[in-house]
């Protein structure tokens, strides 16, 4: 896998597809149609033609890039956490790709204001921005803890399947998707696709809660009920939590063996990228048995499973990397970039982004 040309074209394609659901609410602002009647074999090297989830978009986004400046280009790696003060004035700073919102982001608005902060955002932004929330149901639910913004928290995917099984879960997807796309949200970090079948486990009360082949379907309804609504949804944590302990607090090691993880924990990763998920969030969990030096967001091996093994060609996104697990790891960032993360989720992206450029300088990252 060639993963300095994806890393730049995956992001550009983010661009243009409208920001991963395949909205094209911004299509016109980023596309100039004049210059994207070419044949596809003229610009885009064959050999990279994978045939993959964005393939339509492949010239469009490679005649993109050609015109973007080295600044674009870095700042549409960057997901950051959405700031206290100064977002408008560093989204035209940075060339910043996006936004996570979390709760205090929502917190006593009205529909109104939240619609007014995020359509602000992207009015300044030469480059439409990915507006992310972690909406998974149950105990994590950004949007929907505000009543101004939902009629009702979201429900556990546990809840739900106790409610009405996959049918459920599958009309809340809908819905949950329609309260955010209503909103300007365009990318909900969820489902949580983790196993766990013990309550005693960190995890097991964000997952379904059940054994791989029902955590499966579990990703194959969720995926499949969002397409159309606006909104991509992305799976995590790959390659799955397991037992593990809180990756926000410090490290955590996972010492299953690799069969047992491929047997088993990839399975609902599999189903959603069958079912055509276009985003994938890796843990910052060691996983001994298969990079035993370096957290699985960090860690090139775990992401040649995901390009190679599973032949995924959809956007790879880190965790947070101010969580305690990686956030006192030398030049995290840099690591981040070169393990094949499309995009990176960070808070310090001032610092980051200068990291970047200064990695860029010495000749440690290239930018092809």
């Amino acid at each position: 896998m060639k993963k300095g040309f994806y890393l730049s074209l995956f992001v550009v394609i983010l661009i243009i597809v409208g920001i991963l659901g395949f909205n094209n609410k911004f299509k016109d602002k980023d596309i100039d149609n004049k210059d994207i009647k070419i044949k596809e074999d003229d610009i885009v090297p064959s050999n990279y033609n994978d045939d993959g989830i964005f393939k339509d978009y492949y010239v469009d986004a490679y005649n993109k890039l050609k015109k973007m400046s080295r600044d674009e280009k870095i700042g549409q790696l960057f997901l950051v956490r959405y700031p206290d003060s100064n977002a408008i004035e560093d989204t035209k700073k940075y060339k910043l790709g996006g936004f996570v919102f979390f709760g205090k982001d929502f917190k006593n608005k009205t529909e109104a204001e939240v619609k007014k902060m995020i359509s602000e955002l992207q009015e300044v932004s030469d480059i439409p921005l990915i507006t992310a929330v972690d909406e998974e149901g149950g105990i994590v639910v950004r949007v929907s803890s505000n009543p101004n913004l939902s009629k009702e928290r979201f429900k556990s995917s546990q809840e739900l399947y106790k409610m009405g099984g996959f049918n459920k879960i599958k009309e809340d997807t809908i819905t949950k998707s329609n309260v955010l796309s209503n909103l300007g949200l365009n990318l909900n970090l969820a489902p949580v696709v983790d196993i766990s079948t013990n309550t005693n486990d960190y995890m097991y009360n964000r997952t379904l809660g059940m054994d791989s082949e029902n955590t499966s379907v579990y990703a194959k309804t969720v995926i499949e009920a969002s397409k159309g609504t606006g909104v991509s949804y992305t799976l995590k944590h790959f390659p799955g939590y397991g037992n593990n302990i809180d990756t926000h607090t410090g490290s955590s090691v996972d010492d299953r063996t690799y069969d047992d993880i491929m047997n088993n924990d990839i399975k609902p990763f599999i189903s959603g990228i069958e079912s055509g998920c276009e985003a994938i969030l890796v843990s910052h969990n060691v996983v001994n048995s298969i990079d035993s030096n370096n957290p699985a967001s960090l860690s090139i091996d775990i992401h040649d499973i995901i390009l190679d093994k599973l032949k995924f060609t959809g956007i790879i996104i880190t965790d947070d990397l101010e969580m305690g697990a990686v956030s006192n790891i030398d030049d995290v960032v840099v690591k981040a970039v070169k393990a094949g993360n499309h995009m990176i989720i960070t808070t310090d992206y001032k610092s980051d982004i200068e990291k970047v450029k200064s990695n860029l300088d010495n000749g440690n990252l290239r930018e092809e």
